[in-house]
């Protein structure tokens, strides 16, 4: 393989699609940027290769693999697009997906709306059978029963089929047989079983993660096959990848498969990425905010670790109302929609206040200054007006921005109707989006025991770079930090990505009670499944394995998950599992209760191969004095006076290692702009990072 040494990390999200190409063998990293399209994603995948090709010709034939994230899952349950599905289930559970957790996220709103099931009730059929709590069969399955189910659903039109059954994640025997009828009956049609994408406890977070899998699968299918040909056929003979959500990579076979895993797939590059540069530069706190066209996401990465959670919603009714939305269960990274996007709309509330978002335009028309149709006054416009943003540079000049459009667009839909000055009104989009933002930020960063007043904030994204001093300002953070190519810095993280999966089953008993043979009989069979899913990268490396478990005291409502790093569960001393326990209760609640009985719910694997390590390129010196890299200057607003000043404008790639500048300035690149106020200085290090501190006042 030694002949192919270039890496691509290919990102699409909701407004851009982002190219990060690495060589492998000199660290040289080359980027590039173009306008999603929404119709077929894989048309911009092919329009950014081919535009890279002319800066690198011929890399395509020496690509070892395409590393790609997307929004696409996500989008397609949002926009609700997937298969007519279709639910098998036990009798009596035919309602799970409405009744859910029987939980009202607000309790006073008598007219609080809850998300729709993927699935209509009339889609979703019962078979006779029951399985107990600990595996044994109470009814058996009959399956010409089964069969006619399976017809009945076929007659009615479904394009993909999901079965879950009560307690079949201790005994699956039922769920089997289902499978086996359908594919006799049906052996084209795609099929997702509970056993299959989630064998774990708590029946409305199984059906609702199953189900949605299914829903998605012929749709990811169809797209990641259509993406693997257009690829192949520009001359690409490696591997593609897909990056998961719980910050591993995987195989386009086993991503087509669990569709499910990879719904987060596209933000959570960005905070891998933050990782990287957390364990880089030994940071202990550092908060991750990638600001996009679409929307803004945030992570706290505490000692080099972003915290992976095992459930998240999607769709939600009411935006940041958790309980809202349709609950998913897979392993994620601990991201948090703070926000919109540089494409999000402004505009008069009904209770005539300004509101930005959550409405987007999107790529497609996108803000009013990309002079494509767009009339809604967005983030993106308020910036131009604000001289944040040079309308003859954006994308390094490549795409020209409208700035009297934006103008008259802000003073006709927001400033008149306000009846507040043109000034009052651009800066209020811009200071408003920032104040939400840091308002979320510090609920997020509270719930993770972290600090605000220590945190470094590290800006990714298109629109992360223009706001993230003003969002370090409203948190109180000391620190801002800028990775070079920002605005494609989600994309970099597809490199520092470990390729893993992730494996769960439930099995209810108590610490006391528990045979640890049979505790590492589950551990083993995940583990060689884990292995199987790695082993379709395709790369006969040694398979590392991490365990961990969930438990609780008995009677609780919650886990907690705690690491077994004993490769071999029967050399664990019951007492060893139960100190780990308390320490970890401790450390999250303050105290533990020796005297109370704890039990077991869920095993855990993570199966991962060695990661290929990031050679981070150092910067080359390319000016002689900070001089050469000043472009010029432009007034720009200041938020302290409150008023337009001389703002230095500096080429980022004209920077050198040990430059330090004073703000007020303005550094360009072609993806992304950095801001920084008058309150704060900037010095560069040997590897171009922008480090910004905060002169207290």
């Amino acid at each position: 393989m030694s002949d192919r040494f270039y890496r691509l990390g290919c990102d699409i999200g909701g407004t851009f699609t982002d190219f990060v190409l690495l060589n492998d063998r000199t660290g040289e990293i080359h980027i590039n940027k173009c306008l999603t399209t929404p119709s077929d994603p894989s048309d911009a995948v092919e329009q950014g290769i081919r535009q890279l090709e002319k800066t690198v010709p011929g890399f395509v034939q020496e690509l070892d693999e395409v590393i790609h994230g997307t929004t696409l899952v996500i989008n397609s349950i949002i926009e609700r697009k997937g298969a007519k599905t279709g639910l098998i289930t036990t009798n009596g559970f035919r309602d799970v997906l409405e009744l859910g957790r029987e939980i009202r996220y607000a309790p006073y709103d008598v007219f609080a709306e809850f998300p729709k099931p993927l699935i209509p009730r009339r889609f979703r059929l019962e078979v006779d059978e029951r399985v107990r709590s600990d595996g044994t069969i109470l009814k058996p399955l009959k399956p010409e029963e089964a069969r006619e189910v399976v017809r009945r659903l076929l007659q009615m039109g479904v394009e993909s089929i999901s079965v879950c059954l009560i307690n079949s994640f201790e005994n699956p025997s039922h769920e089997l047989m289902i499978k086996k009828i359908i594919q006799e009956e049906a052996p084209e049609i795609s099929l997702s079983i509970s056993y299959e994408v989630l064998p774990q406890i708590r029946e409305y977070e199984r059906t609702s993660t199953t189900v949605t899998n299914a829903y998605v699968k012929p749709l990811t299918g169809r797209y990641l096959s259509k993406l693997s040909g257009r690829l192949k056929s520009i001359g690409f003979e490696g591997k593609l990848f897909i990056m998961l959500s719980s910050g591993g990579i995987t195989s386009v076979e086993t991503a087509a498969e669990f569709p499910v895993r990879i719904i987060e797939s596209g933000p959570t590059a960005a905070v891998i990425s933050g990782q990287y540069y957390g364990r880089l530069f030994d940071i202990p706190e550092m908060f991750c905010f990638d600001m996009g066209g679409t929307t803004a996401k945030s992570c706290l990465i505490q000692k080099g670790v972003a915290g992976v959670v095992p459930t998240f919603e999607v769709g939600r009714v009411q935006r940041f109302m958790k309980g809202s939305g349709l609950t998913i269960q897979v392993p994620v990274v601990d991201l948090m929609e703070i926000g919109a996007g540089g494409g999000s709309i402004a505009k008069v509330s009904k209770m005539g206040t300004l509101q930005v978002g959550p409405e987007s335009s999107g790529a497609d028309p996108g803000p009013i200054c990309y002079a494509r149709g767009g009339t809604e006054p967005g983030i993106t416009d308020a910036d131009l007006i604000l001289g944040y943003l040079d309308e003859n540079y954006f994308l390094g000049g490549e795409m020209k921005l409208d700035r009297e459009a934006a103008r008259r667009g802000i003073e006709e839909k927001i400033a008149r109707p306000l009846g507040v000055s043109f000034i009052q009104a651009v800066w209020g989009i811009h200071d408003l989006i920032n104040e939400t933002m840091a308002g979320a930020a510090k609920t997020h960063i509270a719930e993770k025991g972290g600090n605000p007043k220590i945190v470094t904030v590290a800006a990714f994204g298109g629109a992360g770079p223009v706001h993230a001093y003003g969002l370090a300002k409203k948190l109180g953070a000391p620190k801002l930090l800028v990775p070079p190519n920002a605005g494609v810095g989600s994309a970099l993280g597809f490199f520092t990505a470990p390729r893993a999966f992730d494996m769960v089953r439930s099995h209810k008993v108590s610490l006391n009670d528990a045979d640890f043979n049979e505790i590492e009989k589950i551990y083993l069979e995940m583990e060689a499944e884990g292995a199987k899913a790695l082993h379709k990268s395709g790369k006969e490396e040694e398979i590392r394995f991490e365990r961990s478990l969930d438990a609780r005291f008995v009677g609780q409502g919650s886990e907690t998950g705690i690491p077994i790093p004993e490769s071999v569960f029967t050399q664990v001393k019951r007492e060893e599992v139960r100190r780990r326990f308390d320490k970890t209760y401790e450390r999250l609640y303050g105290r533990t209760y020796p005297d109370s009985q704890v039990e077991f719910i869920n095993f855990k694997i993570r199966a991962c191969l060695p990661e290929r390590l990031l050679r981070l390129p150092k910067l080359e010196r390319n000016g002689t004095s900070l001089q050469d890299a000043i472009k010029g200057e432009r007034q720009a607003y200041s938020g302290l006076v409150k008023d337009f000043i001389p703002y230095t404008v500096y080429d980022r790639y004209k920077l050198f290692p040990g430059a330090t500048l004073q703000g007020p300035a303005i550094i360009e690149e072609r993806e992304s702009t950095v801001i920084v106020g008058e309150d704060a200085a900037v010095s560069v290090d040997e590897y171009g990072f922008l480090w910004i501190e905060f002169q207290q006042a």
